[in-house]
């Protein structure tokens, strides 16, 4: 019987998410890769020798079902971190419809916390576990992201709720704010001309995107 400890990770098949997969992996976890794309979870997974259970932190229902599945397939999920995203192009405020700023919440914000919900109760109850989400340093600047720049701070005032709510039950959770990251998303935004490297370069301390 494996006796490793088991992690999830939303938005697990791609940029930061993988990252944390790979990292996770070599430390002895045993890694489960969560994706709203069913196919790349399942393709990520093979390839790094880790299993899958895509799901969509948009949707509750599934959400539920999600950490139910994973603790009859796997046994208890012990870390978490929720790394499902969606960015948006930089838009004046009078531009961006109601509609995308609902989708990029959903997506940011509402799937944070209702899977750090789903799965951190269980840890709670069980009095040990450790959850990371995923901020971001927009939430620490002006920038023209009238819905992405919000969810992230959000999500780290999220994360400061959680931890006062779990942390006497056992449950360490904490939120991380990088830099800008070169993943397929933000590159994706810059073949489009949606974003200028350059400006994002000379905004990150280092002079360069992360790579994750």
């Amino acid at each position: 019987m494996d006796q490793r400890k088991i992690a999830l990770v939303t938005g697990g098949a791609s940029g930061i998410g993988e990252a944390c997969v790979v990292a996770l992996a070599e430390k002895g976890w045993r890694v489960i890769v969560s994706d709203v794309r069913a196919d790349a979870a399942e393709a990520t997974a093979t390839r790094l020798g880790v299993e899958a259970l895509p799901f969509d932190v948009a949707d509750e229902a599934a959400i539920a079902a999600a950490a139910e599945a994973a603790e009859d397939r796997f046994g208890p999920v012990s870390g978490l971190v929720t790394s499902a995203g969606v960015l948006q192009p930089p838009t004046a405020p009078e531009d961006f419809g109601a509609a995308e700023f609902d989708r990029v919440m959903s997506v940011n914000l509402r799937g944070t916390y209702l899977t750090a919900v789903a799965f951190g109760s269980r840890m709670a109850r069980r009095g040990t576990g450790a959850i990371v989400t995923i901020g971001s340093v927009t939430s620490l600047r002006a920038v023209p992201l009238h819905a992405y720049g919000p969810s992230k701070a959000a999500v780290a005032a999220l994360t400061q709720c959680l931890a006062a709510d779990w942390g006497r039950s056992g449950v360490r959770i904490n939120c991380i704010s990088p830099g800008y990251v070169a993943t397929p998303p933000l590159q994706k935004a810059i073949d489009a001309g949606q974003r200028d490297p350059h400006l994002l370069e000379e905004a990150a301390a280092m002079g360069r995107l992360v790579r994750a």
